[in-house]
């Protein structure tokens, strides 16, 4: 059922009231009345949206109409109900001063009815106009979100599609295993979870791209990535270009995860102590990204079977882990790492 406009007529005198009401009925408005500022404050705060309009009197007793208007349009919820001024004054200064304080015109007493007929019946058209038009800006505004929230998602989607690609590259090209980089995403997203400094956000970016940290060993060439054994001093220095130019492959991008991809290749072979490898950065100076990968790689690792060396104990690994605090590893996460071991264990061997 379509409810009809309905209007809130304020004054303290209940004939120019009823008159109001006997003119206006013929549009079919449904009607409210008060005889003070305050009683028509009180009705306003009860149910504000459905007046569509206010008839406010100016001269009344107790708060005049200017001060009822002002009260009216600085409440947030009836601030944009139009008000017409009801006056017997017909002065410059009364006019002027009632659209001061938010009138959006006035009618002068006594009524003439095909005046008050077509004044109300505008102002209550351009009130459901801006109304329509405030109703359609949310829609568009709500749209326009969701429509940025699709694209986003599926920049992400693609970012992941392409970073699933490149691993699946990479596993058939050296001896990196789909379960080590999936351990390793999974070591990387449980210590930036009990990082203090480590949001949602942080922590699902550490997930897609921790798989990429090796990315650079794509440019190593093969028969040094897979030799058996151990690296001569002029191999492993062709070993160690893998961190740089892992990151001159992804730093072009100003996606969230290739870009954290790129900060991973780049600094997960970094030391606490500043005597890692590419830049020989030192401490809080390599991204937290970086110092979480290089732990969660070393510790995947040494837990598991390479061409080149058997599995350790895992009592070694972790010993290997501590003794490494402060040096090679940033404290924080050594000590995170061994609070929650049974953890970390249960990845590498589920």
């Amino acid at each position: 059922m379509i409810k009809n406009d309905r209007i809130l007529i304020v004054d303290d005198v209940v004939d120019n009231i009823r008159i109001a009401m006997n003119i206006l009925k013929e549009d079919n408005y449904d009607f409210s009345f008060a005889n003070s500022g305050i009683e028509a404050l009180e009705l306003l705060k009860d149910e504000p949206e459905q007046f569509q309009l206010i008839l406010l009197d100016i001269m009344m007793p107790g708060i005049d109409g200017f001060e009822t208007c002002e009260k009216i349009k600085a409440n947030p919820q009836t601030k944009d109900i139009p008000i017409i001024f009801l006056t017997a004054k017909t002065d410059v200064d009364s006019i002027s001063k009632g659209f001061i304080h938010g009138a959006v015109d006035y009618i002068t007493k006594p009524f003439f009815a095909n005046e008050l007929l077509a004044r109300v019946k505008t102002h209550i058209e351009l009130y459901q106009a801006k109304e329509l038009l405030k109703y359609h800006n949310i829609l568009l505004k709500t749209k326009a979100k969701y429509e940025k929230l699709r694209l986003l998602t599926e920049l992400e989607d693609n970012q992941k599609e392409m970073i699933y690609i490149l691993t699946e590259l990479m596993e058939s090209t050296s001896d990196e295993t789909g379960k080590h980089i999936k351990r390793v995403s999974e070591i990387s997203a449980l210590l930036a979870k009990y990082h203090n400094s480590m949001t949602d956000d942080d922590i699902e970016i550490l997930y897609h791209a921790a798989p990429m940290h090796d990315i650079g060993k794509l440019t190593v060439p093969a028969e040094i990535l897979n030799k058996p054994g151990r690296y001569s001093e002029e191999d492993f220095e062709i070993m160690k270009k893998h961190a740089s130019n892992g990151f001159e492959l992804l730093r072009y991008s100003d996606r969230k995860l290739i870009k954290a991809a790129a900060i991973i290749a780049h600094e997960h072979h970094e030391k606490w102590n500043g005597k890692g490898y590419p830049r020989g950065l030192k401490g809080e100076d390599i991204h937290i990204y970086g110092r979480i990968i290089a732990l969660a790689d070393v510790f995947d690792a040494l837990t598991h079977s390479r061409r080149y060396k058997q599995a350790w104990l895992m009592e070694d690994v972790v010993m290997y882990i501590k003794e490494r605090r402060g040096t090679q590893f940033d404290p924080d996460l050594v000590d995170i790492f061994v609070e929650h071991l049974d953890e970390f264990i249960a990845i590498v061997h589920p």
